[in-house]
């Protein structure tokens, strides 16, 4: 059935990516029903490049709507599903939740990213690997003073940084005991939740040990 013809929403998504990844743990954490078309990005479906003139993915399709930047996407989800909220409803809150998501974006994802393409110098990448490790580890302690990131309640920073963690093993990054145990705990939460488990892809299920 063509794309035109589909009265459900759709969500183009790659089975490994981590920025796809974090759309599906918005969507499994507010129980959307949603196709998801697991694509391969080396083959790449004409539908997808018709919808989207990036022909990038994530993609969202929503009737006439179609989305393919991760955090409109999340943002778009949150306010057309309210419930639960995955963002402070206070302005000030809000605001300090996406610069978070935007700090993640470019302190710890460019590095991630790096390393999952694996290609490259050596010294690039061991550089990649010791600034996302240095970077977690630095914000570990806050994690023993709430038990979600800067919230007492989950929100869309924990979707960003979720499929982060949950790559570190893929990106050859072990999180020392003693320095990050607020964090390794907090990731036994993050791992545990019905909605994280609810999103894993194939290959993603494979990913950690």
């Amino acid at each position: 059935m063509s794309v035109a013809k589909r009265s459900s929403m759709m969500f183009f998504s790659d089975g490994s990516d981590h920025y796809s990844h974090r759309v599906r743990m918005v969507l499994a954490e507010k129980g959307v029903t949603v196709d998801v078309v697991d694509v391969d990005p080396n083959n790449k479906p004409e539908d997808l490049n018709e919808l989207n003139p990036y022909g990038s993915l994530p993609t969202l399709v929503d009737r006439d709507l179609v989305l393919y930047e991760s955090m409109v996407i999340m943002e778009y989800l949150d306010e057309r599903f309210p419930h639960p909220p995955l963002l402070p409803v206070y302005p000030v809150a809000r605001a300090m939740s996406r610069l978070w998501m935007h700090r993640i974006q470019r302190d710890w994802c460019a590095d991630l990213d790096i390393l999952l393409v694996g290609k490259g110098r050596e010294t690039v990448l061991n550089k990649a690997r010791k600034n996302l490790r240095d970077g977690l580890i630095s914000v570990a302690p806050i994690f023993a003073e709430k038990p979600f990131f800067m919230s007492d309640e989950f929100t869309l920073v924990d979707c960003c940084v979720a499929p982060i963690l949950w790559r570190l093993e893929v990106a050859g990054i072990q999180l020392p005991d003693k320095q990050a145990r607020p964090m390794l705990k907090y990731m036994e939460r993050l791992f545990e939740r019905d909605g994280f488990q609810a999103s894993l892809s194939e290959q993603e299920q494979e990913m950690s040990s």
